[in-house]
């Protein structure tokens, strides 16, 4: 579905994308790991066209994406902080995006689901930042894409609303959907993924599923087996 060919970006001097190779599947759920600025925020934003390579190609479907936008309508996109204007209400933020995008909108399913019903009337300024976190969770998911993207979804959430997602997310699986998922929390990565992509200093070192990791490493936890490609390339 996705495939990157020796896709590379610099930040000035600083190359945060070092000539990527990386094809993901159609179907399933994919987790991209790393520590801060390894670069999976900008691979996540090079699928979305938020950030240019300087030299590569992103393909999805065979398709080009290069200066392209009307593939965009086919992805759902959670950025990892919701910033959302404080003076506007919920169900006018809901509104106001239904307004700008095409397509079916499943959101009262969601505002069901993820029960912000009684905050529908109040401001995003006065909402806590798990509420904030479930509205964002709304709007990410109501247009029913065929590629989900997730950066840090459980930021702020309860035990009740991780499980929600959970569910939601094994669900959009077994709809066909590609599920994208960037995460710190590994037991939430080993839970739902079925196969992790880690990248380091602008290179991947790892693709592949859990366990081959695991027997790649030789170690019997996820979290040690993560440790381990971390040590190795940074001893």
């Amino acid at each position: 579905m996705i495939t990157f060919h020796d896709v590379k970006k610099d930040f000035g001097k600083l190359e945060v994308l070092k000539k990527i190779n990386l094809k993901i599947n159609q179907g399933g759920i994919f987790a991209i790991l790393g520590p801060n600025g390894s670069g999976k925020t900008t691979l996540i934003k090079s699928i979305l066209g938020m950030v240019i390579p300087q030299s590569g190609a992103i393909k999805i479907h065979d398709q080009n994406i290069l200066k392209q936008w009307k593939y965009r309508e086919q992805i759902d996109y959670l950025p990892q902080i919701a910033n959302f204007p404080a003076n506007l209400k919920v169900i006018e933020l809901i509104n106001m995006i239904k307004d700008i995008r095409s397509g079916n909108c499943r959101e009262q399913e969601l505002i069901q689901l993820f029960k912000i019903s009684h905050f529908l009337d109040k401001k995003l300024g006065h909402l806590s930042g798990g509420t904030k976190q479930r509205v964002n969770l709304v709007l990410t998911f109501m247009f029913n894409s065929p590629l989900i993207i997730l950066d840090e979804p459980t930021s702020g959430l309860d035990p009740v609303a991780l499980i929600t997602l959970k569910e939601l997310i094994i669900k959009e699986k077994k709809a066909g959907k590609t599920i994208i998922i960037t995460s710190h929390i590994m037991s939430f990565v080993e839970e739902i993924s079925d196969e992790i992509v880690f990248i380091l200093d602008g290179n991947i070192h790892f693709q592949g599923t859990i366990s081959a990791l695991k027997e790649q490493t030789k170690e019997n936890h996820f979290e040690y087996a993560i440790a381990s490609i971390l040590k190795e390339n940074y001893v």
